[in-house]
């Protein structure tokens, strides 16, 4: 890739059809769940209801993750030209996500802290009310599934034309929906058995385990989106496909790779900086350049060469 073709990929993000529905259904979803959100949580205190409350905030999890997206969708979109970005604003997305995740971490804690006390403190659930209200929540969250599924089911294509596959940002909002509607779904369990045996223990058993479906969601979010913030990306397989296609060339003697940085810098492209050992007189960085083009998630290579004798 030449100084041109690098500025170029470095200064577009990529609206095309698929990114554009997929900005419009996050921004829909966003409104859809943050009024429901309110509703569950205003009702969940109203009938005292600890799994209605888990489910709740479990949907503002998801309002926030949503809105996030949405908002990391048009800063991208608004900066992409913006050349004090080396490689583009792709990681505006991670950023969001990263930040969504330390937040539901914390509203996992509250809602353990709430379930724990009304376990040991019961209150009075008005339960048919309380079912209402989640069984619209339920209904909720597979309207969003929809939305959302419309838009993930586009593929992107990079600049280069190549298919390079779903959203990863989308696709994350999009499994997050799947994991609402499942919170849902023990939020009216927990209801349905208080309310038909008695079982008031139900509730706020259930209001944990949404607790935890929440801290565990946060938790890989986090792991993923850190990944890719600290450039933890060394146990890649592009890793190894560079290193094979430099060390196992031996046109004119021996190659070894004496220093090797990669790190992410979109969806799917990476960028690296190597140093190569070579017994090869005529090895150049531009023949380098020619073996890893058949790579074409590496957008960036700087290569230095070292010969010895």
């Amino acid at each position: 890739m030449d100084e041109n073709e690098l500025s170029n990929w470095t200064h577009e993000h990529v609206f095309d059809g698929g990114s554009r529905a997929a900005e419009r259904g996050t921004r829909a979803v966003m409104w859809i769940t943050a009024a429901m959100m309110v509703a569950e949580i205003a009702a969940g205190w109203w009938f005292n209801s600890m799994a209605l409350l888990a489910d709740g905030w479990h949907m503002s999890s998801h309002a926030l993750a949503i809105g996030l997206s949405a908002l990391a969708y048009a800063a991208a979109r608004r900066y992409a030209r913006d050349p004090r970005f080396a490689f583009g604003t792709w990681k505006i997305e991670v950023l969001a996500g990263f930040a969504s995740a330390v937040i539901l971490l914390g509203i996992a804690a509250l809602m353990v802290f709430g379930s724990v006390e009304r376990l040991l403190a019961p209150q009075p659930i008005q339960y048919r009310e309380a079912m209402i209200v989640a069984a619209v929540g339920l209904v909720v969250n597979v309207v969003c599934a929809a939305i959302l599924g419309d838009a993930h089911d586009r593929p992107l294509e990079d600049h280069r034309g190549g298919d390079h596959g779903h959203d990863l940002n989308l696709r994350s909002a999009y499994l997050h929906v799947i994991a609402d509607a499942a919170t849902s779904m023990l939020a009216l369990v927990a209801l349905a058995g208080g309310w038909v045996y008695g079982w008031s223990w139900l509730d706020p058993l259930m209001g944990i385990i949404g607790s935890v479906l929440v801290a565990s969601w946060a938790r890989n979010l986090i792991a993923d989106t850190g990944k890719v913030l600290l450039d933890r990306e060394m146990d890649h397989p592009v890793v190894a496909e560079i290193r094979n296609a430099v060390e196992s060339a031996h046109d004119g003697g021996y190659n070894r790779l004496a220093d090797l940085h990669v790190w992410r810098v979109g969806r799917r492209s990476y960028s690296c900086a190597l140093s190569v050992v070579t017994q090869d007189a005529t090895l150049t960085p531009e023949r380098v350049h020619k073996r890893l083009a058949r790579h074409p998630e590496i957008a960036h290579a700087t290569i230095e060469i070292h010969r010895c004798g």
